[in-house]
């Protein structure tokens, strides 16, 4: 057995097809026409461009605009004058168009796979996958087409990138194992999206296994078996089949209220990255939109987005919504983030340092321009505005003082806008935790960011391996933190929602119930999932449970609490 990270779930099982990484060695010689270097380079790329373009179609129909994205984002990448500008700068110098894509590569993949955020190493990745892309089109090598998999195929690879996903034929595809990638990589967003069973970071298996080997894929527990016994194997056929009819069971759930054993109303939302992402919260039946990351107008761009482009964006989004609310975080960045033209000095520990809410009040022009755009889109739905990283009562009275100039503004323009849009917080930071009664005063909501939240509170960086053991949202301290928020939040009569990862997390639901959680925000295709779960509790049951768990001291006693009482 292999153990590696459950990044889709499910269980696959079928006949193992090994992707071998090809042979990309060249020769770095020097060219003395660089005119006829630089047609060969923009030929390529041109090349790349027109296919990936055609690539994100198809995926865009077939899976999602949220997968379309990443692929659409390895174009725009390419045709950033700071990366391809530098490789033609280095042709002109005389170096091969292999040599030039290369190091510039090489460069921003070293810069940004250094970084401590999860977002800019997952960028890192997607250079690698560009510089691959592009170097077998300059070498002449053909791609592998993983679109003529037999059915019943279980890819094993090095890495499963978004050009390779973007040829899978569902159908044919029974599970996938690669060596390396996490929760949040494109490869698990995209197996995710094709509900394909997926375990990651499976060290070494591409050559520990061979081509027609039987593999059973367990995506729910992050095991991988090899050639099984029949024990084995009968078990997980079993298992498999209960896995699709509990998937089948959930369809009853589409088109219903989110509601508990006991009938009472709760509401499941959705996390969203782009505008487009609004169209698969609404496919998957969301109540609303929990998060909306407002970043990727920011980062996808080579100017400071203009208020104009911030409004349309918004627009679509809550336009698409039909009225369902949609929460729009504000811009949530900071010196980890390479923006060149937002000129960020670089920090020692920029998670402690000058971003998100507080780089945001120190340049209010580029933070009213925003706050703006979000309010007028407010007149085309329900939106709401969310600020993160919130340390002080403070912070929550600068912005509401910046929207209340904003209204009086639109009003003098003669501008619709929704004169209650509220302004909630981002509950994501120690501090924020522990002045949560003094902030319910003043916000008009909260959401809960577990993912920081439990970073935070726990002192401690999730990528580093040595540490990653204490990184759980069910450490005693995190969850004494979590119920804190929502009690103070209720006290104040405020909604407080949840929009971290551990919001869809069968062991976490029943204790959320207990503690008065309103409005639970997930992955889109997790909302019927978390309904299901939701609906099985009752407060009673929950609170027991509750009870229990907020008397133990460890975390080990915890979960084993909350698996043994799962319902799933």
């Amino acid at each position: 057995m292999y153990k590696g990270i459950a990044a889709s779930r499910g269980i696959g099982i079928g006949s193992i097809c090994r992707i071998i990484e090809q042979d990309l060695s060249f020769e770095a010689k020097l060219v003395e026409d660089t005119e006829a270097e630089k047609a060969r380079f923009r030929k390529a790329i041109d090349e790349f461009i027109e296919e990936t373009f055609a690539m994100a179609d198809d995926v865009r129909e077939n899976i999602g605009p949220q997968e379309a994205d990443i692929l659409m984002g390895h174009a725009v990448m390419i045709q950033d004058p700071a990366m391809s500008g530098e490789m033609v700068n280095m042709i002109e110098t005389g170096q091969c168009a292999e040599a030039a894509l290369t190091a510039v590569c090489d460069m921003f993949h070293g810069m940004f796979s250094g970084l401590e955020d999860e977002m800019m190493r997952q960028r890192a990745a997607d250079i690698m996958d560009v510089k691959v892309c592009i170097l077998k089109k300059l070498l002449g090598i053909e791609d592998i087409d993983i679109s003529k998999v037999p059915q019943g195929t279980v890819l094993v690879c090095k890495d499963l990138t978004p050009s390779m996903t973007s040829q899978i034929v569902k159908e044919n595809v029974a599970g996938i194992i690669t060596e390396v990638g996490g929760p949040t990589s494109h490869s698990a967003i995209l197996a995710r999206a094709l509900e394909i069973p997926a375990v990651l970071s499976v060290p070494g298996i591409v050559d520990a296994v061979s081509d027609k080997d039987t593999a059973v894929v367990d995506g729910t527990d992050g095991e991988v078996f090899v050639n099984p016994d029949g024990d084995v194997l009968s078990k997980f056929i079993i298992k498999r089949e209960e896995f699709i009819k509990k998937k089948e069971e959930l369809k009853k759930f589409m088109g219903r209220e989110t509601l508990t054993a006991d009938g009472d109303k709760l509401e499941v939302y959705c996390n969203i990255g782009t505008p487009k992402d609004a169209k698969k919260a609404m496919e998957c039946d969301g109540e609303g939109v929990g998060l909306f990351r407002s970043e990727f107008l920011f980062m996808d761009n080579t100017h400071l987005p203009t208020e104009d482009e911030q409004f349309e964006a918004y627009k679509e989004a809550v336009e698409t919504m039909e009225g369902k609310t949609v929460i729009i975080r504000t811009l949530d960045i900071g010196s980890d983030k390479d923006i060149p033209y937002m000129d960020f000095e670089k920090e020692e520990n920029p998670f402690l340092g000058f971003r998100a809410v507080r780089y945001c009040l120190a340049n209010q022009d580029m933070y009213k321009t925003q706050l703006r755009a979000i309010v007028r889109a407010s007149a085309f739905g329900s939106a709401k505005i969310m600020v993160p990283l919130v340390t002080t009562v403070d912070e929550v009275r600068s912005v509401k003082k910046l929207v209340g100039e904003i209204k009086d503004e639109l009003r003098r323009e003669g501008a619709d806008f929704d004169e209650n849009i509220e302004v909630g917080c981002m509950m994501e930071t120690a501090a924020s935790t522990m002045i949560a009664d003094l902030l319910a005063k003043e916000a008009d909501f909260f959401s809960i960011g577990t993912n920081d939240l439990t970073g935070y509170t726990m002192a401690v960086d999730r990528g580093n391996a040595k540490v990653a053991y204490l990184y759980s949202a069910f450490q005693p301290a995190v969850l004494r933190s979590i119920r804190n928020i929502i009690e103070c939040g209720r006290k104040e009569g405020i909604p407080v929602g949840m929009c971290g990862e551990a919001a869809a997390d069968p062991l976490m639901i029943p204790l959320l119930m207990s503690f008065g959680l309103d409005e639970y925000s997930v992955n889109p295709v997790l909302v019927l999932t978390s309904r299901c779960i939701i609906s099985k509790w009752s407060k009673a049951e929950a609170d027991a449970l509750a009870e229990k768990v907020m008397a133990m001291d460890n975390i080990e006693e915890i979960m084993a609490t909350l698996k043994a009482a799962a319902k799933e």
